[in-house]
């Protein structure tokens, strides 16, 4: 059965991965509250028993139907939201990758309903996710020294 992602008693460990693709990165928006005004690379929880690079790729896949080759680290990122009580009601840290297309066209899902490939002066123009785009440097600088 799955565990709530709501009140947690520990935070919740997710992976997210930055595909790029003739210099631009996928970027979506997330279906539900509180992520689905802002744009950020698709991720999600880490399964028992995966690396955080495979959980990367893995949501990257499901949730896109992307496939890509990782080429790096990017950093990490924290999510933590709190009720009115001020009682922690969400908390994700994220470890993000990146790397290269390899096949897919970026088709919507149930969780990421809104998808753009662009470049990251376009995704400046967005709402993105609260630490995305040193993310996003970082990943620009990975494939620029291994494509």
């Amino acid at each position: 059965m799955p565990t709530s992602r709501l009140y947690p008693v520990r935070p919740f460990l997710a992976a997210s991965f930055a595909v790029f693709r003739e210099g631009r990165v996928l970027l979506g928006s997330r279906a539900a509250p509180p992520n689905d005004t802002l744009y950020s690379i698709p991720g999600g929880v880490v399964e028992t028993g995966e690396t955080l690079e495979e959980a990367a790729l893995r949501e990257l896949f499901e949730e896109t139907g992307v496939r890509a080759r990782s080429l790096g680290f990017t950093g990490w990122s924290q999510f933590i939201e709190r009720d009115e009580a001020d009682k922690v009601r969400r908390h994700f840290v994220v470890a993000s990758f990146a790397g290269l297309w390899i096949s897919g066209e970026g088709e919507p899902s149930d969780e990421l309903p809104s998808l753009r490939w662009m470049n990251l002066d376009q995704a400046r123009e967005l709402k993105l996710t609260n630490g995305l785009l040193p993310i996003l440097h970082k990943g620009l600088e990975i494939i620029g020294t291994q494509a």
